[in-house]
């Protein structure tokens, strides 16, 4: 297994880990030998946004014993009525349900309390000018929440969360295709087949923009929807018209920048072998490219993936390091402190291009890599 750093929270985390999707209706025995099977294999990390009494208490008896080998992601505002999970921002039920998260995972704190499910700015501003806020800073006080983070499938709003310095952690929706889109206050355009009708060129740079202050903030991703819903898996209903393997997936979300693992929502433990299968995978296997390059609809010609395709560089340059480390710099205007040092810290530096050209005939989107390492060379000094 890989471990990530968690951001600025320091707390180490698998790079798989799990979603509580697949945890749904199952017994409490077959929870606990999912969890067997995951501790088992390095999984570390489990994100609980379900407000499902069972599934809850099921996950609670699955980590009796060995609370301490794992690191909980709670999710905050939501609540169980009428037999089914509903997102809430009523202070009162808010308590409740987290008081009720607490009891039924056996435990006295969540590692990261996650405000669940901000989209919309209206709905920004209800939880970060009012009371929602408010309780989150409180049980962190109080040290039953050790970290405050947020989910969102919304760039803007999300990036909007990171700058009030109050979240550690992001839990937002990538893969090749949601990096497409613009942003929208509306989730179902993501999954809306009808979006992606049209030609769609390059990550949004909403997107990029969010990903690059993150990584200078501090403000660690961890990753949903990384399938798509299954989409993207499927040859059929991926809007690329072509199947990703698991590991291709994973891979895509785990180069982007502050991503620190993917949450999966494996059913079987046959799916979470496909995805542990990352850890061991070759260059080749993970490999995302061979999906993305020579679509009729979708292009990122002209800019880095950070795939690696162009490797070796002859003078021994990680061409990819160097191409993600200036993009930050682009996409915030400056060149942040931690960027100046994780570029320090390379064995080689951009200005030590020789302009050879190997490695433009083995990028698959095109990109103009000698100029690239002039502009970085230029940027940073060296």
């Amino acid at each position: 297994m890989e471990y990530r750093t968690l951001g600025r929270t320091g707390i180490r985390v698998s790079a798989i880990a799990l979603g509580c999707e697949g945890f749904i209706n199952k017994s409490a025995q077959e929870v606990k030998a999912d969890f067997d099977f995951a501790i088992d294999r390095g999984i570390n990390f489990v994100d609980i946004y379900s407000s499902n009494p069972d599934l809850r208490d099921h996950i609670g008896q699955a980590l009796e014993g060995r609370r301490d080998r794992f690191v909980i992601q709670g999710h905050l505002c939501t609540t169980w009525e009428n037999d089914q999970y509903l997102r809430t921002r009523d202070p009162k039920k808010t308590i409740e349900s987290f008081d009720s998260l607490l009891k039924q995972l056996r435990t006295d704190h969540v590692d990261v309390g996650m405000i669940h499910y901000v989209d919309a700015e209206k709905d920004f501003h209800t939880v970060f000018d009012h009371e929602i806020i408010e309780i989150a800073q409180r049980l962190k006080a109080e040290g039953k929440i050790r970290h405050i983070g947020m989910s969102s499938h919304n760039p803007l709003v999300a990036s909007m969360a990171v700058k009030t310095g109050l979240i550690d952690v992001l839990l937002f929706s990538i893969n090749p295709c949601y990096d497409l889109l613009p942003p929208n206050e509306d989730v179902d355009v993501l999954f809306d087949q009808q979006s992606y009708a049209g030609a769609l060129h390059n990550i949004d740079p909403a997107r990029e923009q969010l990903y690059a202050l993150c990584e200078r903030e501090g403000v660690a991703i961890d990753v949903m929807k990384v399938f798509g819903g299954g989409d993207l898996l499927d040859q059929e209903n991926s809007p690329f018209g072509c199947a990703f393997t698991p590991v291709q997936a994973i891979d895509y979300a785990l180069t982007r920048p502050a991503v620190a693992a993917v949450m999966l929502g494996c059913k079987t433990q046959d799916e979470m072998t496909a995805a542990i299968a990352w850890c061991q995978a070759s260059p080749e296997e993970r490999d995302y490219t061979a999906v993305m390059t020579h679509l009729d609809r979708f292009s990122w010609r002209g800019h880095c993936m950070y795939c690696g395709h162009c490797a070796p560089c002859t003078s021994k340059i990680d061409i990819a390091a160097v191409n993600k480390f200036y993009n930050l710099t682009v996409a915030q205007g400056e060149i942040p402190e931690t960027v100046r040092e994780h570029y320090k810290a390379l064995e080689h530096h951009a200005s030590e291009c020789i302009a050879c050209g190997a490695c433009e005939t083995r990028c698959p989107f095109g990109v103009q890599i000698i100029e690239s390492m002039q502009r970085a060379a230029q940027r940073f000094g060296y």
